[in-house]
């Protein structure tokens, strides 16, 4: 646990002090996606100093959030089940965050960690077609497998991690969209997916381009007034 105290009885303060120091939360949100070597998470968090990542990495563990488990060759970090029970807010700070993303800065990088997280984000099972879809931006590539209403998003490009875990079966993609930063405007409805491709925001360079309908309708952020209204 940090071992800064805000002095307060309350479970707000408590969450705040065991995940509320500067760059745990996307520590957690990387390791939701998988467990992750120390050197894995560097990468994944280019800009972190390496004192930073240690002293988290042993506050999270402290705190019972964070576990070390062994390779075969070395040491692996992974979520505890109770640091688990951080998805569904990690996902909710998602979709509260990216009402006001706006456009990278310069330097802004899109990992495959980050990336994994933010389809998970926008994934609406209740409006999701069945479909394989291989989404490629910059240097990244996810496979995203849609199945009753169930989302599985497997790493492409780069290689992922070997931690271990059975390598997934790979299923032809119905559709690879090639994208960039500009798809955020897809997702939260602010273009339609003829108009992504007319602003050349996308392309669909294999597959039948009738499936970025599906694509836009099972990866979706309404506007925060949208989704509060009755």
């Amino acid at each position: 646990m940090a071992a800064r105290s805000y002095g307060q009885y309350c479970g707000v303060t408590t969450a705040v002090e065991l995940i509320g120091e500067r760059w745990a939360l996307l520590i957690v949100r990387d390791l939701l996606v998988g467990p992750r070597r120390y050197t894995d998470l560097k990468q994944g968090l280019p800009r972190i100093p390496t004192n930073i990542l240690s002293t988290r990495l042993k506050e999270l563990q402290d705190g019972g959030v964070v576990r070390r488990i062994p390779l075969l060759r070395g040491l692996a970090y992974e979520l505890t089940p109770y640091g688990r029970a951080l998805e569904p807010v990690i996902l909710a700070l998602g979709r509260w965050g990216f009402q006001t993303m706006g456009d990278p800065e310069e330097g802004d990088v899109v990992t495959a960690d980050s990336l994994t997280m933010a389809l998970r984000t926008a994934f609406r099972a209740d409006a999701a077609d069945d479909a394989e879809y291989e989404l490629h931006v910059g240097e990244v590539a996810l496979h995203a497998s849609v199945r009753g209403g169930r989302l599985t998003v497997t790493q492409v490009s780069p290689p992922p991690p070997p931690v271990g875990g059975r390598e997934p079966e790979r299923v032809e993609p119905d559709a690879v969209i090639v994208a960039g930063p500009g798809i955020r405007r897809l997702i939260g409805g602010e273009i339609t997916p003829a108009e992504a491709i007319a602003h050349d925001v996308l392309a669909v360079v294999r597959g039948d381009v009738a499936h970025l309908d599906s694509f836009a309708r099972t990866f979706h952020i309404a506007p925060l007034g949208a989704s509060l209204a009755v």
